[in-house]
C-alpha cells in the first residue's frame, strides 16, 4: 500500500506574542504537557535570575537549575542534576546556549523540552540539534524537537538589538542554503526534500520581504515564526541542509580562522549568503539581500566587521573544508585565490551601489 502522507515532527505549542511568558503555566497545563506544574527549569546566571524572580510565583512546583555555560559537560551536569526529580518536562529559559543544554539534558533523561527563547539570535531554538562546545571544539548532537516553543515579544525587545539582527541574518541565509541544495541535486544527484526546502525558503523570504523593522511586533513575529519554521524544516529533512550551505561554510571559516575576532553567527551567515548569491549569478537577489541586511543594521562587507579583503578571500577559500561532503556554490565553482578576489571586487561594487541607491 502506498504511503499517503507523513507525520512531521513539530511542537504541539508555538506561542509567539507579547506577554506570552505570563501565561506559561496555563499553556503547559492546558496542553497537558505539565498539569502538575512539576517542571525542571534551566536558566542562565544573568538574565535568567531576573526571569526566575518574575516567573517563580506562577510556577510553584518548579525546580530551578542554573547552567554554567554552553559545553557538553554543562549539559551532562544539568541532566545528572535533573534526573532524580520526577518532572513532567524540562524548560529551557534563555538564549541559544541555555536552550541547547536543556535540549541535550531533556533527551538524556527522556523528558519533553519546552523552549522559552529570550532572544532571536539564530534558528536553533526549534531545531532537532543541540550545539555544544566539547574538548575537540564544537559538536552537534541530535535531540528531539521541543514539544513547545514560547516567545514573548516583550522579552525579545528587552534583549540587545544585536540578537535580533543576528536572527535576521540566519533566517535570510535560508534562501542561499536552499539554492545550494538545489544545485547539489542538479549536479551530484543529492536527494532533496521538497517540503523541507519549501518551508526553509518561505521562512527566509517572509523576513526578506517584510517592510518592518527590529522594533515592530509585526516584524519580530515574522522573524520568530521564520526561525521556528527553519528548525522544523531541519526536522523534516533529518539534516541541517535546508538552512546551511555556502553561507554557513563561510561562517564556520570565520570562526575557525579568526576565533577571537569573529562576529555573531547571523552577521557572518547573512554576509556569506549575500556573497554566495552573487557567486551563483543571482545578482538582483544578492543586491536585494544586501539592501535588506543593511537596512536592519547588518554587515554586507567584511570591512564592517573588522576584516580586510585579503582575510575575507582567505575565509572563502577555506570555507569548503569546514563541511566535507557538502556541495555548495563554493565547491561547484572551485575558485582560485585570484578568482575569489575578482568575484569579491564585483560583489563589493554591486552591493555599494545597491545600498547607496
Amino acid at each position: 500500500m502506498p504511503v499517503l502522507t507523513r507525520l512531521i515532527p513539530s511542537p504541539v505549542v508555538v506561542d509567539i506574542r507579547a506577554g506570552a511568558l505570563d501565561d506559561l503555566a496555563g499553556v503547559l497545563a492546558d496542553q497537558r504537557i505539565s498539569a502538575s506544574g512539576k517542571l525542571a527549569v534551566a536558566i542562565s546566571g544573568g538574565s535568567g535570575a531576573v526571569l526566575r524572580e518574575r516567573l517563580a510565583p506562577a510556577l510553584p512546583g518548579a525546580s530551578w537549575y542554573e547552567v554554567g555555560g554552553g559545553t557538553l559537560d554543562d549539559a551532562i551536569k544539568l541532566a545528572d542534576a535533573m534526573k532524580s526529580g520526577h518532572y513532567d518536562a524540562v524548560v529551557g529559559l534563555g538564549g541559544g546556549k541555555i536552550i541547547d543544554c536543556a535540549k541535550f539534558a531533556a533527551a538524556r533523561i527522556g523528558l519533553p523540552l519546552v523552549a522559552v527563547a529570550t532572544n532571536l539570535s539564530h534558528d536553533g531554538l526549534c531545531s532537532p540539534v543541540a550545539t555544544l562546545d566539547n574538548d575537540a571544539g564544537r559538536g552537534s548532537y541530535g535531540v528531539p524537537n521541543p514539544i513547545a516553543v514560547v516567545i514573548d515579544l516583550d522579552v525579545i525587545r528587552e534583549a540587545p538589538v544585536r540578537f535580533v539582527r543576528s536572527g535576521i541574518g540566519d533566517a535570510l541565509s535560508n534562501i542561499s542554503a536552499v539554492a545550494d541544495w538545489e544545485l547539489a541535486h542538479r549536479e551530484t544527484g543529492e536527494q532533496i526534500d521538497g517540503l523541507a526546502a519549501a518551508i526553509a525558503r518561505q521562512a527566509g523570504e517572509a523576513v526578506l520581504r517584510h517592510p518592518g523593522g527590529v522594533g515592530d511586533d509585526g516584524f519580530l513575529t515574522v522573524l520568530a515564526e521564520g526561525l521556528v519554521l527553519t528548525g522544523i524544516s531541519m526536522s523534516v529533512a533529518g539534516d541541517s541542509r535546508p538552512a546551511s550551505g555556502a553561507c554557513h561554510e563561510i561562517n564556520h571559516a570565520f570562526d575557525l580562522l579568526f576565533p577571537k575576532r569573529a562576529a555573531s553567527h547571523g552577521e557572518q551567515c547573512g554576509l556569506g549568503a549575500a556573497f554566495a548569491m552573487h557567486l551563483r549569478g543571482a545578482h538582483e537577489d544578492s543586491a536585494l539581500m544586501a539592501e535588506v541586511l543593511h537596512r536592519h543594521g547588518l554587515p554586507v562587507l567584511p570591512e564592517e566587521i573588522g576584516f580586510t579583503v585579503d582575510e575575507f578571500v582567505r575565509v572563502v577559500e577555506f570555507a569548503p573544508q569546514t563541511r566535507p561532503g557538502r556541495y555548495t556554490i563554493l565547491e561547484h565553482l572551485d575558485l582560485s585565490t585570484d578568482q575569489i578576489r575578482d568575484a569579491y571586487a564585483d560583489y563589493a561594487k554591486a552591493v555599494s551601489q545597491a545600498i547607496s541607491g
